[in-house]
């Protein structure tokens, strides 16, 4: 085969996934997407949409241990690590807490910014050049804050992002009132990140999988991959439920199952899943512009027909439940910010969740191990992956054709220590 038609098959269909085959596709590969589900659900469908430039700290930043021991036994919390005898779960969890230091977080948020940027301008790129009709606005990010110690550590972190050239000011609750006129917002003060945007997750999904399947690119659902059968350093095929399947080149994008299937290449991906909800409503809101309820940890957004209120990170390991207490906990920080909401019992019954896929250090994993040379791995993102997602395909698309990447990937590295 010719450089520019490697076969080339994806393992996982969410948004990183798709992403990998969208730029695989248009360098002339020939691509497959393999997922174990019908997707149509999970973690790139019940996000907030966000295109985050802002969200320039990571997840390991110092206090959060702290924080997440003390909310280890409340179920409601904003972060829920639930204490469990697991291996790797305690790998994880050792490899977290040394991450959380102000050296880390300083190495980190030039990367962040740096990877979310190009993303956000690759958002662009297809939307224009591929005529997709997602829902798609820039009308930046709201921090809001109810207490003057809130405010102040946002407003510390305003100025970080500013001196990285994002565009920030902080707001007074006037100023909120006078941008959000027809929500009753109750806040003493916010940061506002206009450099932000935000989507409507599950159309931009459809507008992609639409995509694909007319530039032939294979969609295999329902299908698991259950082994891997590697000669020396590369991968020969892989085996799913259904058949065993060939290619040149695989990629990596299986989300909170990822290092499952790494294990079985002898690499040691220290991931854990993170569940997130979602509670959707269709009474008018009157918010125009996507909101971050900062004491409370909820992300708040206007997509197309309906509001959708998103948050929690709870670490329990893979599984579907939805945790009522949880959902009421997000519920109930909505009606505390916004007075003119109230949650029905019907939206929280219909509230849904989503895994996404938590490293230790709060940065994605991108590139090949050295422990196999034609698998790229794509996975890590946590909440970050919607906003990473394009540019990850890119980097992606760029590591397999062996191409100049956009962005150095060393900080990425599969096989990197905690």
């Amino acid at each position: 085969m010719t450089k520019m038609s490697k076969e080339v098959i994806v393992i996982g269909g969410g948004i990183i996934g798709l992403c990998s085959a969208y730029y695989l596709q248009k360098e002339g590969c020939k691509v497959t997407v393999i997922d174990q589900s019908n997707m149509d659900s999970g973690a790139s469908y019940v996000n907030a949409g966000y295109l985050s430039p802002s969200h320039i700290i990571p997840l390991s930043a110092p206090g959060v241990m702290k924080k997440g021991l003390k909310w280890m036994f409340d179920k409601s919390s904003p972060l829920y690590i639930k204490p469990r005898l697991d291996l790797d779960f305690l790998k994880w969890t050792l490899a977290f807490n040394k991450s959380c230091n102000a050296k880390h977080v300083a190495k980190a948020i030039p990367t962040i910014k740096d990877i979310a940027l190009l993303s956000q301008e690759l958002y662009d790129d297809i939307k224009d050049s591929e005529g997709f009709r997602f829902h798609y606005e820039k009308k930046g990010l709201l921090m809001l804050c109810q207490t003057e110690k809130a405010l102040e550590e946002e407003i510390k972190i305003a100025a970080v992002a500013k001196n990285e050239g994002l565009d920030v000011s902080t707001l007074s609750s006037d100023e909120i009132n006078k941008l959000e006129p027809n929500a009753t917002i109750n806040s003493i003060g916010a940061t506002y990140y206009l450099c932000d945007s935000h989507t409507t997750p599950h159309e931009f999904m459809e507008d992609m999988k639409t995509h694909l399947k007319k530039s032939g690119v294979v969609f295999r659902l329902h299908e698991k991959v259950i082994d891997v059968e590697v000669v020396g350093e590369k991968i020969t095929s892989i085996k799913t439920n259904k058949a065993t399947l060939k290619a040149d080149e695989f990629i990596l994008a299986a989300g909170s199952w990822s290092s499952i299937l790494s294990k079985k290449l002898g690499i040691n991906l220290l991931l854990q899943a993170g569940k997130g909800y979602r509670i959707n409503t269709k009474q008018k809101t009157g918010i125009t512009i996507p909101a971050i309820l900062t004491e409370r940890k909820v992300a708040i957004t206007p997509m197309n027909g309906f509001t959708r209120f998103a948050g929690t990170m709870e670490i329990a390991g893979i599984n579907h439940d939805i945790n009522k207490v949880r959902v009421e906990a997000i519920a109930q920080g909505v009606q505390e910010f916004y007075s003119n909401i109230k949650i029905s019992e019907t939206e929280k019954q219909n509230a849904a969740s989503g895994l996404r896929p938590v490293s230790p250090d709060g940065l994605p994993f991108i590139g090949k191990s050295s422990k196999c040379n034609n698998l790229t791995i794509a996975t890590g993102h946590a909440m970050m992956g919607w906003s990473m997602a394009t540019a990850t395909g890119k980097l992606v698309s760029e590591e397999v054709m062996q191409k100049k990447s956009s962005m150095s990937l060393d900080v990425f590295n599969p096989d990197r220590r905690f």
